[in-house]
C-alpha cells in the first residue's frame, strides 16, 4: 500500500477517547443517520423446508463479514415491510451465548435482501449505509459497542445502537470513502479466498494422504487382496495387501463413552488432570502439552480416564463435519474424557495407539454416514462397532505411523504458514477501515 497522506487539518472532536478529527467532519450518533430495527420472533412450529417459506438471517449466517448459508432457517410467516431486508442494510448481530459474536454485521446485497433476520438479530436502515458499513466495522463500533456489555448486559440493543457515536464526513468524502474501500477490502478478500483453497489443498491432500497410506501400505509393489468379510448384515469388500488382516473396531480397542460431567466453564488453567471437553478437543488433531485445560479430582472416574496412545472421537456435534473428528492423546499426565465423545483405548498388542489414530481419519468419514440428528448430529457406540479397519503386523505399524506423523506434520506447517498470511491480511483490512474512517488518512484523492 502507498504512503497515505493526512487531512490538512484537524479539530479538537471534544471527546476524549477519539481525539482529533478532521476539520470538515461532523459527529453524529446512529440515531440521526438511520433507524434500528429488531428482527422477528418465531418458534420452532414456525420452520419449514425451504420451498415454503422465508429465509431468517441469523448469526450464523454472517461468517468473515461475509453471508454465509451452510446453515439456514426458512419460517412459514408473513413479515411486515420493515422486518425485510433490502440492499444496504446493514445485519447485525445483537445478542448471542458468546460476547464475542456480538456487533458481528454485513452489509445486504443482493444475495440477502428479501428475507426476514430474527430475534437476536438488528437491522440499522440508512441512506448513508454505503458508508456507514465500514463504521460498523471499525474500531470505533468495536470500542462504543462493547464499552455497553457488562456481566448483566450481554447483548446490543436498540436504545445502545442508537447512542453510538459516529464520524460523519460530507456526502462527496463518504462516496469517495466507500469507493475506495469497496476496491481495497476486496482485493485483500480476493487474496485470503485464494489461500483459503490453498489450506482446502492441502487438507484434502492430507487426508487422501492417510487414506492411501492405511489401506495400502508404504511398499508400492507390494501383493494385494481382496479383504473380505461378512458378519451379520455387515459387510466389508476392499483390496488391502495380502498380509494385512481385517479386523472391527470393537477387537482391537475397547469402546469407552465419555460421561464425565463437566462443561467448558468448569475448565481450570491448573488442575489434576488433563480436561478433555468437547468443545476444545474437536478443534484440535492432538493433545500434548499446549493442551492447557485441566479439572480437579472431584471429576475423577476410573471409567474415565484417558492414556498416552489413546484415540478420542467426537460423538455429538453441531455440524456434521465435526462429527466423527479425533484426536491423538499425546501427554504422559492423565486426562478424563468428557460427554459427546468416545475413547478408543487400543489392545496394544494387536494395534499401535498411533497407527489405530490414523485409522479413525478414515472410518471418521463412514460414522459421518450413519450420523442422526437435524441440527445436532449423533452417533453411538454401535455405530462405530460397524466399521472395519485394514491392520498390517505391529512393525509395519509403527512403521506407516511415523511416516505418516513427518509427512502430517509438514503439511501441517505449510498449513500453518498460509494462515498466519490469512490473519496478517485480515489485520491489515481491519486498520485501514479503521484508519479510514476515523480519518487518520486522507483517500479522497486517490
Amino acid at each position: 500500500m502507498n504512503k497515505m497522506k493526512r487531512y490538512e487539518s484537524y479539530k479538537d472532536s471534544a471527546i476524549k477517547w477519539l481525539g482529533s478529527i478532521p476539520e470538515t467532519w461532523e459527529i453524529s450518533r446512529l440515531k440521526n443517520l438511520g433507524s434500528a430495527i429488531i428482527g422477528l420472533t418465531y418458534s420452532p412450529d414456525d420452520i419449514v423446508e425451504k420451498n415454503k417459506g422465508i429465509l431468517v438471517l441469523r448469526s450464523s449466517n454472517i461468517q468473515n463479514d461475509l453471508p454465509d448459508f451452510s446453515d439456514t432457517v426458512y419460517v412459514d410467516k408473513k413479515p411486515k415491510k420493515s422486518l425485510i431486508t433490502k440492499s444496504g442494510d446493514i445485519l447485525i448481530c445483537s445478542r448471542n451465548g458468546s460476547r464475542a459474536l456480538i456487533g458481528k454485521n454485513i452489509r445486504i446485497d443482493n444475495s440477502t435482501s428479501g428475507c426476514t433476520f430474527g430475534a437476536f438479530m438488528t437491522i440499522y436502515r440508512s441512506h448513508y449505509s454505503r458508508y456507514l458499513s465500514y463504521f460498523f466495522k471499525s474500531q470505533l463500533f468495536d470500542y462504543q459497542s462493547g464499552a455497553f456489555m457488562t456481566s448483566t448486559i450481554n447483548q446490543l440493543t436498540i436504545s445502545t445502537l442508537n447512542q453510538l457515536t459516529t464520524l460523519f464526513p460530507p456526502l462527496p468524502e463518504q462516496t469517495a470513502i466507500a469507493v475506495y474501500l469497496d476496491s481495497k477490502t476486496q482485493s485483500i478478500d480476493k487474496k485470503v479466498s485464494l489461500l483459503k483453497k490453498k489450506i482446502g489443498y492441502y487438507q484434502e491432500l492430507r487426508k487422501s494422504l492417510i487414506k492411501e497410506t492405511v489401506t495400502k501400505g508404504l511398499d508400492k509393489n507390494v501383493k494385494m487382496k481382496m479383504g473380505r468379510i461378512k458378519l451379520g448384515v455387515l459387510h466389508w469388500i476392499r483390496p488391502i495387501p495380502e498380509h494385512w488382516s481385517i479386523q472391527r473396531v470393537d477387537w482391537i480397542a475397547s469402546l469407552i463413552r465419555g460421561n464425565t460431567g463437566f462443561g467448558k466453564d468448569e475448565l481450570l488453567d491448573n488442575g489434576e488432570y488433563v480436561a478433555l471437553q468437547y468443545g476444545k478437543t474437536y478443534q484440535v488433531d492432538e493433545v500434548n502439552s499446549s493442551f492447557q485445560y485441566f479439572v480437579n479430582s472431584e471429576f475423577y472416574k476410573q471409567t474415565q480416564i484417558v492414556n498416552q496412545g489413546d484415540t478420542i472421537l467426537i460423538s455429538t456435534s453441531e455440524t456434521i463435519e465435526d462429527l466423527g473428528h479425533s484426536c491423538f492423546y499425546n501427554r504422559n499426565d492423565l486426562g478424563l474424557i468428557g460427554g459427546e465423545q468416545i475413547l478408543l483405548k487400543p489392545n496394544r498388542k494387536l494395534v499401535i495407539g498411533k497407527y489405530l489414530y490414523y485409522c479413525s481419519k478414515e472410518f471418521g468419514t463412514e460414522l459421518r454416514k450413519s450420523a442422526t440428528g437435524l441440527k445436532v448430529f449423533r452417533f453411538n457406540t454401535n455405530d462405530l462397532k460397524q466399521i472395519f479397519v485394514a491392520i498390517p503386523p505391529l512393525e509395519e505399524q509403527i512403521q506407516i505411523a511415523d511416516y505418516l506423523t513427518e509427512k502430517t506434520t509438514k503439511i501441517d506447517q505449510i498449513i500453518k504458514n498460509i494462515q498466519t498470511q490469512i490473519t496478517t491480511l485480515i489485520e491489515l483490512r481491519k486498520t485501514l477501515i479503521n484508519d479510514v474512517v476515523t480519518g487518520k488518512i486522507n483517500v479522497t484523492d486517490n
